[in-house]
């Protein structure tokens, strides 16, 4: 199954042409409700929540929700066999049902690897599979490289290593010149005088005390992301940005983790692969990824050797486009 350092670039002119009638349900497997759900206490502040889902007795699969900030949703249950995988998601600290809401004390990358750990222990088990996308894909990376011994493989989508360049990319200058229009409104909710550093002036404003300073920095930020995320703009998406109980959460999550650099130093991941290099890991990338640009996969990827990336040629950032959605799936049958 597993190939050194495979690439594998989709050409539309290859695939099968019901491709391109298929939608997103055609691809993924039908929905599903959690057999069992819960709560677990990972520190004196902090409960996550979390769900099981699919075949009890089948292969463990942690789902690692982007972000960070995101929360786990119930369409990722469907990118799993669920007669062949138990399915396992939780939502990180102060986001979903896990509470205290948006809460950034005790919230950062160690304790969310920290929080992977207990829920492994909490299910009695040994080693999984850990599939995750966005920042799921930066969770998932550092986790397996804490605990390579307790990863089976990793499935990876939009990778996302967090670094400087990455950060200046989308949310200083990169992205804008792609999304200008959607753009503009997220940079001149800023006054120009700060507009040198948006995310520090973000940050400002997303852990002000004033409820509505919050909010309308949230839904600015929120929209920005959602604007960006697929090859075609989804209305949907924009309207994740007016769900203020999400855009709160997510934004000020996001920018915390961001304006402390992920709370590891400087190009963590490239520098630690080694000691994930015996785990099969699969990629797949969205050629027009404008939030995850396909540059990070590929040197990730380069890195890697025990490695195979899935470049799709038709698709953005978001596991929801029909492209990336069946490229996932198969990843997850082939497990």
């Amino acid at each position: 199954m597993w190939t050194n350092r495979k690439e594998h670039v989709l050409g539309l002119a290859a695939q099968d042409m019901q491709h391109t009638t298929q939608s997103i349900d055609d691809v993924l497997y039908p929905n599903i409700e959690p057999y069992t759900t819960g709560f677990l206490q990972v520190s004196d502040l902090h409960t996550i929540a979390w769900e099981c889902s699919g075949n009890s007795e089948g292969i463990p699969v942690i789902v690692i929700h982007g972000g960070p900030g995101g929360g786990s949703q119930p369409s990722y249950r469907r990118y799993f066999n669920p007669e062949k995988f138990n399915i396992i998601q939780f939502d990180q600290r102060g986001c979903g049902q896990s509470t205290p809401y948006a809460e950034l004390k005790d919230n950062n990358t160690h304790a969310s690897v920290s929080d992977l750990e207990s829920l492994r222990e909490y299910f009695g088990i040994d080693k999984w599979h850990v599939f995750g996308g966005s920042w799921g894909s930066t969770l998932s990376l550092i986790y397996a490289q804490n605990h390579p011994e307790r990863v089976h493989s990793l499935v990876l989508r939009g990778i996302f290593m967090c670094r400087k360049s990455e950060l200046h990319w989308f949310y200083q200058d990169g992205a804008s010149h792609i999304f200008p229009d959607a753009f503009d409104s997220y940079r001149d909710h800023i006054p120009k005088s700060e507009q040198g550093n948006l995310i520090e002036a973000y940050y400002s404003r997303l852990i002000n005390e004033d409820v509505e300073t919050r909010r309308a920095a949230a839904r600015e930020w929120t929209r920005w992301e959602m604007a960006t995320s697929r090859l075609f703009p989804d209305p949907e998406y924009l309207d994740k940005a007016e769900d203020l109980d999400f855009a709160v959460a997510f934004a000020r999550i996001e920018c915390h983790y961001f304006i402390n650099a992920i709370f590891v130093e400087e190009a963590f991941i490239l520098n630690n692969v080694s000691k994930i290099a015996e785990i099969p890991t699969t990629i797949v990338q969205g050629r027009y990824d404008v939030v995850c640009p396909t540059k990070s996969a590929w040197e990730l990827h380069k890195a890697l050797p025990n490695s195979n990336l899935v470049i799709v040629p038709d698709a953005g950032h978001s596991m929801g486009e029909v492209s990336i959605a069946r490229e996932l799936v198969a990843a997850t049958d082939n497990i």
